[in-house]
């Protein structure tokens, strides 16, 4: 019964790891380097320096707002936390006028001077790309995410059962044993950061709670918008009044909001109707706290006086707020930023060895190696534009924010619209190519993308590597080193596949290949 029991949870977790597992392995790199996101965005806008909005750049604002937004419906300022790279933007509209039509100025963080940096969306698009996907509705993508998150947690729950050394397979990672390689990648992998799995496919679960179990609303709510109703309460309406007034400035606004609830940051603030008696003042805080407050907090934007601030949170709400940050991990500091980090690259590669590991051990039970079902030939390949694809994708998206006209239209799609031109390039590549040179040539052309990238960041702009190391900044430094770190990696994988002696095996015969599926 145990063995009948173990094999059934193998057999589950094989597959629940292949069919969504090339669909994981995208979220779990697209997700892994989003733990860096306001560094890739700083590193992505560099004319603008990074850090805290100072009170002398929110003194700025003011006077912008002031001079240039005279008779606008509405201001709004962004105001990015100390780890910056978003940039510290003010934007109005005149009333009326649509969302699309504000006008918007970006500032530096620490002087408040007006900046024009290039277009794009930095880090937060592969934020955003690890659960909302590209070029498709967010509620599909988001279904689909969910429906791969589930997966993850069966194929998890279903590997710990078919393990049996568990702990030995922590510390035993053979080199050159072809199938048995692959497996001890794969399982040292899973065991180092085996937590670390557990909790971020969990929470991730959590964070699309919603869109998994929507019964959970309508048990208890006569409809969807009821419920954000209540859980998100909106402002306070304003005494109405048509004289003029002037907004208090800018800087005390800030300070009372922070002031308002215990650890509460601003980091989206808007104001409504300046310049008349009734203006009022929204802000929505960062979260860069764990478990930090939460909600809208509404001023009076002449006198200061607090309208509302949010209600305390039940447990439910607190418990989902908490998982969330465990899962984002933004109230993290470096070392523990870079725990997260180095897990989810152990994560990337478990995925990345178990899809490799499907194709080696089954290449063995083939009849005719060179000609292989299409079964087989599909995951061989999608194998390659996947695991290489991915990879090369991203170092497009950096190359083209350094390559692409300041001027383009629409220029951070453009960015991004590489990033998939060069993955799809590697997909149709890898479709007509051996499987065997797919793999060197894929493994290859990530190497020469990832080199490139520090040697254009030099050719294109003044914060090069040498440059960046002789005036000791430590951000653009780093960014370089690890694109030089990746291109090494990867030139090294594919001088591995090259160089090793390919094991041909024998043929059989249709019914000794039967079950080369299983």
């Amino acid at each position: 019964m145990k063995s009948t029991f173990r094999q059934s949870m193998a057999c589950l977790h094989t597959w629940t790891g292949l069919l969504p597992g090339w669909f994981l392995f995208v979220i779990f790199l697209f997700g892994t380097i989003a733990y860096y996101q306001q560094e890739i965005s700083h590193w992505m806008r560099p004319e603008i320096e990074s850090g805290p909005v100072s009170a002398r750049a929110l003194d700025g604002a003011d006077a912008i707002l002031r001079q240039r937004a005279q008779g606008a419906g509405s201001w709004t300022i962004a105001i990015p936390d100390g780890r910056g790279g978003d940039g510290f933007t003010v934007s109005w509209a005149k009333p009326g006028a649509a969302w699309g039509d504000r006008t918007q100025v970006m500032l530096d963080p620490q002087t408040g001077a007006e900046t024009a940096p290039r277009d794009t969306r930095g880090g937060f698009f592969l934020y955003r790309m690890h659960f909302d996907l590209h070029y498709m509705p967010v509620m599909w993508a988001r279904y689909l995410v969910s429906l791969a998150a589930l997966a993850m947690l069966v194929a998890i729950v279903s590997g710990i059962i078919t393990h049996k050394k568990i702990f030995a397979d922590f510390f035993l990672l053979r080199f050159g044993k072809g199938q048995r390689s692959w497996l001890d990648a794969h399982n040292v992998t899973a065991v180092m950061a085996l937590p670390f799995y557990l909790m971020i496919t969990y929470t991730g679960l959590v964070s699309l709670l919603f869109t998994l179990f929507p019964w959970a609303i309508s048990a208890s709510f006569p409809s969807e918008q009821a419920y954000y109703k209540a859980a998100f309460p909106s402002a306070p309406a304003a005494e109405v009044s048509s004289g003029p007034a002037p907004v208090m400035p800018l800087r005390d606004l800030v300070s009372r909001v922070n002031h308002a609830v215990p650890g509460y940051k601003a980091g989206y603030v808007t104001v409504n109707n300046p310049g008349s008696a009734g203006a009022t003042l929204d802000a929505y805080p960062q979260y860069d706290e764990f478990g930090g407050a939460r909600g809208s907090v509404h001023l009076d934007a002449v006198t200061g006086k607090v309208l509302a601030v949010p209600p305390a949170a039940g447990g439910a709400t607190t418990t989902q707020r908490v998982m969330i940050d465990l899962h984002a991990g933004r109230f993290s500091g470096w070392g523990l930023r870079l725990l997260y980090f180095v897990s989810g690259l152990f994560g990337t590669v478990m995925v990345g060895t178990g899809l490799v590991l499907w194709t080696v051990k089954r290449r063995t039970r083939l009849p005719d190696p060179d000609r292989p079902y299409f079964g087989f030939w599909l995951a061989e390949r999608l194998n390659i534009a996947v695991i290489t694809g991915t990879p090369a994708g991203i170092a497009a998206y950096f190359l083209a924010n350094r390559l692409l006209p300041h001027d383009l239209e629409q220029r951070a799609d453009w960015e991004i619209n590489s990033l998939f031109m060069v993955w799809g390039g590697v997909l149709v590549w890898a479709m007509a190519r051996p499987a065997r040179r797919g793999w060197v040539e894929g493994l290859s052309a990530c190497a020469a993308l990832f080199a490139a990238v520090p040697v254009i960041n030099a050719l294109t702009t003044p914060r090069g590597l040498v440059a960046s190391l002789m005036r000791g900044d430590l951000l653009f430094a780093a960014f370089d080193l690890s694109m030089l770190a990746t291109a090494a990696l990867f030139a090294f994988a594919a001088w591995r596949v090259l160089t090793r002696r390919a094991k041909v095996p024998p043929r059989r015969t249709p019914r000794e290949a039967r079950g080369a599926f299983a």
